[in-house]
């Protein structure tokens, strides 16, 4: 499978032009359309951002069919923590806000925004 052709499947799926691909991502729409035309391909952090943008786990990218159960499955499930806050519910839904949001941060304004965070925790 080629990424360009799956993303773009994915796009269209969603009804989504290049034009909100880019105000979700961040990215130039002329980079959006080599990738969708593969005549570039795109590394690790621009993938998540892309699927981010089309609102789809990173694996559907690379696979059309259903996750197998070690993928659908969280991480936190093999741990003795069973604290799954943001996994599921209002909880996700504000994670998933937050994640779309600082993505579209520079590194700069992202440490800037966990030194404040910081500072605030520490006084409580």
């Amino acid at each position: 499978m080629v990424i360009g052709d799956r993303l773009r499947e994915l796009r269209e799926a969603k009804m989504l032009s290049p034009g909100e691909i880019e105000k979700r991502t961040g990215l130039l729409r002329c980079y959006i359309s080599r990738v969708e035309h593969n005549h570039t391909v795109p590394v690790v952090s621009t993938l998540e951002k892309l699927a981010r943008a089309l609102e789809v786990p990173m694996y559907q990218l690379f696979h059309t069919g259903e996750a197998s159960s070690d993928v659908r499955r969280s991480k936190l499930d093999d741990h003795d923590n069973h604290d799954n806050w943001g996994m599921t519910g209002r909880d996700r839904e504000y994670v998933f806000k937050l994640q779309k949001v600082l993505s579209k941060m520079t590194p700069e304004d992202q440490k800037l925004l966990l030194h404040m965070a910081q500072k605030v925790a520490k006084r409580k």
